[in-house]
């Protein structure tokens, strides 16, 4: 059988353990993610699109993690807007997840990676009026 993974936070408290999922270490990565300005939006595959479509907000979307023996891994995928310092956003990313996941979990995390997958352009186009001629 194919045991959830869950992540062991009890700090030696003899009140009992405290187990964090790694989607719950998603969803608040995601939702730090997405509160970066210059983020447009961030990458999902079929079924979270599909989901999206039907009203249901997906918040772990675009952000894989890894535990490993070194510790914890995050990867976010991200599309940015056009026009934005890359280097500054992924940086902000990186910080404003970090942040949140430790002021909601007290975890530390050893890896942030940005991936940065696509560039939103301004999508403000001008309509032309004709005028008709008669």
């Amino acid at each position: 059988m194919n045991e959830k993974q869950l992540l062991n936070v009890t700090d030696g408290s003899t009140l009992g353990n405290i187990e964090i999922a790694p989607e719950v270490i998603e969803v608040i990565a995601g939702i730090a993610v997405s509160e970066v300005a210059g983020v447009a939006s961030m990458r999902g595959n079929f079924a979270s699109g599909v989901a999206e479509r039907l009203g249901k907000k997906d918040h772990g979307k675009g952000v894989k993690v890894e535990l490993t023996e070194d510790g914890i891994l995050i990867d976010a995928y991200v599309v940015v807007d056009y026009g934005i310092s890359i280097p500054d956003t992924a940086q902000k990313i990186q910080d404003n997840t970090r942040q949140a996941l430790k002021n909601m979990t007290a975890l530390e995390i050893n890896e942030i990676n940005v991936h940065v997958v696509g560039v939103k352009m301004d999508s403000k186009e001008e309509e032309i009026e004709t005028q008709d001629y008669q």
